[in-house]
C-alpha cells in the first residue's frame, strides 16, 4: 500500500501554512461569506413544488409517505412522478418545517449555508488525500502531505459561483446533502486502510462497508451519490495499489508481459472492488424496484438534443452540452436558473462554428488524460488522473450517456464535478509556482484576483436567488431566447398583480415556442379577467388540441365558455378536465356553479311580483329586499330542481376531494337556503364549520339560515362570531341588524344598521330596512303612555 511523501511543489504555492483547524476555519468563513447574503431569501422557482406544495412536509402526513413519494412528493408509481428519489433529503426539509414552526424560509437557507460551509472544510481532507496519499503520524492520524494545494482547492471550492444555485436554491439542499455523504463514503473508505497500513497489507473490511452505507446515504439524497463507488474504486488503484494505469493498458493490449493477478489479491484490490460492485448493483436494484413504473418521461423540450436524429447528431449536441458545462466551471459569469426551451439552439451542422468548442474540448481532455497516463512524474500523473476521475465520474449521470435526463444544462449538477476542477486548477497554479518562481508575486496577485472574482460573483449571483423577480429577471440577459425564462418572469409578475407587464411576457414565451402550453394557459386566464373573451378562449382551445390531458386548461375553457354563455360546451369542457384529473374539487366547484348559470337562462316555471314579496315583508317591518342578504340564488326555487340536484352534487364531490374547499361549503349553505331546504341547509352548515371552525363566511351562512328557522340566539352567536373574526363586514352587520329586527331588540337593530351603513352607505336594504325601523320606533314612541 502507498504513502506518498510531501508533495514537492505544494511549498511553492503563495499561500501561509496553516494547522488543520485554521485551515478548516478559514475555507468555512470564505463559504459563509460568499453566500451568507441568500439567508433571508424567499422561496424561488423549484421551492414552490419540493417544499411550499410539498405535504410530506407537514407533521400531519405521516412520516413513512417520504418513504413512498419522490422529492416533489408526488407517488412513485405514479406516471406523472420525476422518479427523483430523496427521501434523507425530503426529512431535512420536514425537520426544518417542525423547528420552526412552519414555512420560513430563512431556516431552510441557512441549514443550506451551514452545510456547504462544512463540505467547504471536509474538502481540505478529500484534497489532501488524492494529492499526498495516506501518511500517518505515530499516533495513527492521517497526514496532509499537500497542505497549501489542498487549502487553495478548498477555498476555490468554498467560493465557486457555479454553486449559487445549491446553496442559495433551497431545493439545492439535495446536492449539498448528497456530497456531504459523499466526502464521509470516501474518508471512511480511507480508514480501511489506517489499521494495518504501517504493519501488513491487510484491510478492514468493516470500513468498507460503513463506506457502502455512506454512499446509500448519499444515493437516498440525491442518484449522484453512487458515483463515489467509481471515486473510490479510482483512488484504491491509483493510490493504494500504485498502479500505473499506461503500464497496465501495455500488458493487458500488447501482451509483454502476465498481469499478476496475485499481487493484486495479495493486496485485496478484487475483493474490495468485488464488495463495491455487489454493492452498486445491489443499489441499483433497489432503485429500480422502487422507481416501480421505469424511468420519468422525458419531452422534447426538457432536452432536445436527446429527441435528435440521426444518433450522430444526437452525439455532436451532447458533447456540445458538456462544452457549456466545462465553460461554466472556467468563467462562472453567465449562469441561468434554466437552460432548456431554446436556450441552447441545436447544433444541425457541421459549419456550425459552435464545431470548434466541442474540438478545443476534447483536444484539453486528450492532453490531460496524456500527461495523466504517460508522465514520468508519478505524484503529477496521479494527480491529474484523480483530479479528472473526480471532474468527470460525479457527472456520469447527468452525461445522457446511461439515460435520458430532463435537462439541458443544470448548475446543480456541478457541485460535485467542481471538486475535480478545484483540484486541477490548484494543481496547475502549483505547477507554475513551481516553474515560475521568479513570477511567484504576479502569480499571488492573480490567485488573489480570481477569488476576489469568483467571491464577487457569488455575491451578486446570491443576491439574485432572494426573490424570484431578480432571479427571473437576470436570466433575460443569459437566455433572451428561452421561452420559460418569459414565461416565469410574466408568472411573477402576474402573481405581484401587474398583470399588463405579464401579458407582454406571456406572449413572447408563446412566440419563442408556440406550443407551450403552460404560457397559453396563464395568458388566456389573464385575458378572460380582463374580458378578452374570445382571445382567451382560443389560446385554451389550442392548448387543449397540443396537449389533450391538461386538465387545468380545460377547466379554464370551461371558465371562459361559461361567462360566454356557452353552457354546453362549458359543461363538456369540465367533465374533460375531471376526466384527465379525476380528483378536482375546483372544477367540481366550477360544475356546481355551470349549473347555477344554466338556472339564470331560464324562464321560472312560477313567479311571484314585487308586489308580494313587498307584502311578505311588510308584515315583519322590513324592505322588499330578502330578510338576509338575498343573491341572485333566490330565484333558483321556483326553476328547475335536477339542476340544484347537479349543482348540489358537483360541490359536494368538490369538498370530498378537498374538504377545505371553502367556496363548495358556502354554497352549499346558500342554494339551500334559496330553495327553501332549511333543515339540510342547517345541517351542511354545522358539518362545514366541524371541517372549517374559523370561517366566518359559512359562519355568515349559516347564521341566516338560523335566523330564518326563528333560532335566534344561535343566530346571534354565529354572527357575532363572524364580526369577531371579520369586524368590518357590512352585510353581516346588516343582516345582524335585521335578526335583531325580527326579534324585536329594536336598540341593538338600530346599532348594527348604521355600523353596516358606516361601512358600505350603497348596501342593498339596509338604508330601507334602517328607516322602516326608525319609522316603527317612533311609532313606539308615540303609542307609548
Amino acid at each position: 500500500m502507498m504513502a506518498l511523501t510531501e508533495v514537492y511543489w505544494d511549498h511553492h504555492i503563495p499561500l501561509p501554512k496553516l494547522a488543520p483547524a485554521q485551515a478548516k476555519v478559514t475555507v468555512a468563513l470564505v463559504a459563509l461569506l460568499c453566500f451568507i447574503n441568500s439567508y433571508d431569501g424567499e422561496f424561488v422557482f423549484d421551492d414552490s413544488e419540493a417544499i411550499v406544495n410539498n405535504k410530506d412536509l407537514k407533521p400531519t402526513t405521516p412520516l413513512n409517505n417520504i418513504w413512498r413519494n419522490d422529492f416533489w412528493g408526488s407517488n412513485l408509481s405514479s406516471n406523472s412522478s420525476h422518479k427523483s428519489y430523496r427521501p434523507l433529503t425530503v426529512l431535512t426539509f420536514r425537520l426544518n418545517y417542525l423547528v420552526a414552526g412552519g414555512l420560513h424560509p430563512i431556516g431552510f437557507h441557512m441549514l443550506n449555508i451551514v452545510l456547504h460551509a462544512i463540505i467547504s472544510a471536509l474538502m481540505i481532507d478529500v484534497f489532501a488525500t488524492l494529492i499526498g496519499g495516506l501518511a500517518y503520524d505515530e499516533k495513527g492520524r492521517i497526514l496532509n502531505c499537500a497542505p497549501k494545494t489542498s487549502l487553495l482547492a478548498a477555498v476555490f471550492f468554498a467560493a465557486h459561483p457555479v454553486h449559487t444555485e445549491s446553496v442559495a436554491g433551497i431545493v439545492g439542499r439535495a446536492d449539498l446533502l448528497c456530497a456531504l455523504f459523499f466526502q464521509l463514503s470516501f474518508l471512511t473508505y480511507c480508514k480501511a486502510f489506517q489499521k494495518g497500513s504501517d504493519r501488513d497489507d491487510r484491510f478492514s473490511v468493516s470500513w468498507v462497508m460503513v463506506s457502502l452505507l455512506l454512499c446509500a446515504a448519499a444515493m437516498l439524497c440525491k442518484e449522484q451519490g453512487i458515483t463515489v463507488l467509481g471515486v473510490n474504486a479510482a483512488f484504491d488503484v491509483l493510490l493504494i495499489c500504485n498502479v500505473n494505469v499506461y503500464e497496465l493498458s501495455q500488458r493487458l493490449f500488447c501482451k509483454k508481459n502476465p498481469l499478476d493477478v496475485s499481487e493484486m489479491l495479495r493486496l485485496g484490490l478484487l475483493t474490495r472492488l468485488t464488495l463495491m460492485g455487489l454493492g452498486g448493483l445491489s443499489m441499483l436494484y433497489a432503485r429500480w424496484r422502487i422507481m416501480g413504473t421505469g424511468p420519468p418521461a422525458f419531452t422534447e423540450v426538457d432536452n432536445p438534443a436527446s429527441f435528435a436524429e440521426p444518433m450522430i447528431l444526437r452525439i455532436v449536441n451532447y458533447n456540445y452540452y458538456y462544452c457549456l458545462n466545462a465553460w461554466l466551471l472556467l468563467c462562472p459569469w453567465w449562469l441561468c436558473f434554466d437552460w432548456s426551451m431554446g436556450c441552447v439552439p441545436l447544433i444541425k451542422s457541421a459549419t456550425d462554428w459552435r464545431m470548434a468548442w466541442l474540438l478545443l474540448l476534447w483536444c484539453i481532455l486528450i492532453g490531460l488524460i496524456s500527461q495523466a497516463l504517460c508522465s514520468q512524474d508519478s505524484q503529477r500523473r496521479r494527480t491529474l488522473s484523480l483530479g479528472l476521475v473526480l471532474l468527470v465520474v460525479p457527472f456520469l449521470p447527468a452525461c445522457n450517456i446511461f439515460f435520458r435526463v430532463g435537462f439541458v444544462v443544470a448548475e446543480r449538477v456541478l457541485y460535485l464535478s467542481s471538486a475535480g476542477y478545484c483540484l486541477l486548477l490548484a494543481f496547475s497554479l502549483g505547477h507554475c509556482c513551481f516553474h515560475w518562481s521568479k513570477y511567484r508575486k504576479l502569480l499571488c496577485i492573480m490567485v488573489l484576483s480570481l477569488l476576489c472574482v469568483y467571491v464577487v460573483r457569488c455575491a451578486l449571483r446570491s443576491h439574485q436567488w432572494r426573490s424570484e423577480k431578480s432571479l427571473f429577471t437576470s436570466a433575460l440577459t443569459v437566455c433572451p431566447l428561452n421561452a420559460k425564462v418569459h414565461y416565469n418572469v410574466g408568472k411573477n409578475l402576474a402573481d405581484r398583480g401587474n398583470t399588463t407587464a405579464a401579458i407582454k411576457y406571456y406572449r413572447e414565451a408563446v412566440r419563442l415556442h408556440p406550443t407551450y402550453v403552460h404560457a397559453m394557459n396563464n395568458l388566456g386566464n389573464i385575458l378572460k379577467e380582463k374580458n378578452e373573451l374570445v382571445e382567451a378562449e382560443e389560446l385554451l382551445s389550442k392548448a387543449v388540441s397540443i396537449q389533450p390531458d391538461f386538465a387545468a386548461a380545460w377547466m379554464n375553457l370551461g371558465i371562459v365558455q361559461n361567462s360566454l354563455q356557452k353552457y354546453e360546451e362549458a359543461e363538456k369542457s369540465y367533465w374533460n378536465a375531471i376526466r384527465f384529473r379525476r380528483k378536482y374539487p375546483d372544477c367540481y366547484y366550477n360544475l356546481g356553479r355551470l349549473e347555477v348559470s344554466q338556472l339564470l337562462t331560464k324562464k321560472p316555471e312560477a313567479t311571484i311580483t314585487s308586489e308580494e314579496l313587498q307584502e311578505e315583508h311588510e308584515e315583519a317591518g322590513l324592505s322588499s329586499s330578502d330578510i338576509f342578504q338575498p343573491t341572485y340564488l333566490h330565484i333558483m326555487k321556483y326553476a328547475d330542481q335536477n339542476r340544484h340536484v347537479d349543482a348540489l352534487n358537483a360541490w359536494r364531490n368538490a369538498t370530498v376531494l378537498k374538504p377545505d374547499h371553502s367556496l363548495a361549503w358556502n354554497n352549499m349553505v346558500i342554494l339551500l337556503d334559496n330553495t327553501g331546504n332549511l333543515g339540510q341547509a342547517e345541517l351542511i352548515g354545522r358539518e362545514a364549520l366541524r371541517v372549517l371552525p374559523s370561517d366566518h363566511t359559512i359562519m355568515f351562512s349559516l347564521a341566516n339560515v338560523l335566523g330564518k328557522l326563528q333560532k335566534y340566539k344561535e343566530s346571534e352567536g354565529f354572527f357575532l362570531h363572524a364580526l369577531r373574526i371579520n369586524p368590518n363586514s357590512a352585510s353581516c352587520h346588516g343582516n345582524l341588524a335585521v335578526l335583531y329586527h325580527r326579534w324585536g331588540k329594536l336598540e341593538l337593530a338600530k346599532k348594527h344598521y348604521e355600523l353596516s351603513l358606516k361601512l358600505d352607505p350603497e348596501a342593498p336594504g339596509t338604508r330601507d330596512n334602517y328607516n322602516m325601523l326608525r319609522r316603527k320606533m317612533d311609532q313606539l314612541k308615540r303609542n307609548a303612555p
